[in-house]
């Protein structure tokens, strides 16, 4: 009986994972601002298989023209698993590779969008890494474009890294929209392409909004998917689980619930009260969403940075919003000034247009 009574104890008091997911390694990261709700061995590495297309994917968005013709070369001959099935020689749009690679994780269409971006792979997984760096991806390091490993050699990432990238990667429409895709028709000059992708969150949970499998022996399953419900945006990434969708929409349902989503910065209703400039209004593009729990609602704030300048025009930005949760910054939102008209400015223009239509009677009267 008191066995039963300390494990009873235990239970209360140890910290859990309250879902007790099937994953090695997972994150849930509000995707506004990059906040970490919930973390499981985040910043361990480890080989990441095909979510290595979501890099993929954004460089060639980055570096190239999508509308461009791509010629497929003989290097697509190497890959082998999840396949497009192009053949060499065909020509197709960059911008159908993408959706190739990203809805089928065709590999022959990762060497081929490699090739057609920076010209050889090896160049191609340069900029991988140089774009990891650049985003703050700390523990993460590219070999190829498509996520293959062998003998234990291969890409390796964090749940949190890969919850960078998409984070940084959701902010471009592009890619939004190819990552948000559930099925796609592509023709090149040889054949017509229907994708169906493999992402089978998309009608288990109705709030998903975009995702990218991944699978090899070594790494097996990985996943990352994002999804959207009343202005809350999350993105899940969990590596190594054997029940990785249901694992995603049971975070998802949990962490929506937990948090609510505040209006920190209305653009409608943004007013600052200072002394240094007179005649001007002040105004932000964007509104802002913090999500925060019921007792973290206390906690947040808004600082505000007003640049001070002698000269002012019309769209200048002039200081800057900080979003914070305590001491934790969540957003950085810009400040634009514009002059507003006085009264005594309207008349003196008024006197001046009055002034030289007079000018132009009195001419035309010496006629």
């Amino acid at each position: 009986m008191k066995k039963i009574a300390f494990f009873l104890l235990l239970f209360v008091i140890l910290p859990m994972n309250i879902l007790a997911i099937s994953a090695d390694k997972a994150v849930v990261m509000d995707l506004n601002s990059g906040r970490v709700l919930y973390d499981l061995n985040k910043d361990e590495p480890q080989l990441i298989a095909s979510i290595t297309k979501i890099m993929t994917c954004l460089v060639a968005i980055n570096y190239s023209d999508l509308d461009k013709i791509v010629v497929v070369d003989e290097d697509i001959l190497s890959a082998y698993g999840s396949s497009v099935y192009l053949e060499v020689g065909e020509e197709i749009k960059l911008l159908d590779l993408l959706y190739g690679l990203m809805l089928r994780s065709g590999n022959d269409a990762a060497i081929a969008v490699a090739n057609a971006v920076a010209g050889s792979l090896d160049a191609f997984v340069y900029l991988m890494n140089e774009y990891a760096s650049t985003i703050g991806m700390t523990n993460t390091n590219f070999v190829n474009p498509h996520g293959l490993d062998s003998n234990g050699v291969g890409n390796t990432s964090t749940a949190y890294d890969m919850a960078l990238l998409t984070k940084v990667a959701m902010q471009n429409e592009t890619f939004r929209e190819i990552f948000g895709m559930q099925s796609y028709t592509a023709e090149s000059n040889l054949k017509t392409y229907n994708w169906e992708g493999k992402n089978k969150l998309f009608s288990m949970y109705e709030y998903t909004t975009g995702g990218k499998t991944g699978y090899t022996d070594a790494a097996r399953r990985t996943l990352v998917t994002t999804a959207s419900k009343d202005n809350k945006n999350l993105v899940v990434v969990t590596l190594n689980d054997g029940d990785d969708f249901n694992d995603h929409k049971s975070l998802y349902e949990t962490y929506f619930d937990m948090y609510d989503s505040v209006i920190a910065i209305n653009k409608e209703n943004f007013v600052i009260e200072e002394d240094y400039y007179q005649d001007v209004e002040f105004y932000v593009k964007n509104d802002y969403y913090a999500l925060v729990t019921e007792e973290e609602k206390k906690d947040l704030k808004i600082n505000v940075t007003l640049f001070k300048y002698d000269d002012i025009y019309d769209g200048i930005k002039i200081g800057e919003a900080k979003v914070m949760l305590g001491d934790t910054l969540l957003h950085t939102e810009s400040i634009y000034a514009k002059k507003i008209e006085t009264q005594e400015q309207e008349t003196d223009e008024t006197h001046e247009k009055e002034g030289i239509l007079a000018k132009i009677l009195r001419w035309f009267s010496s006629w």
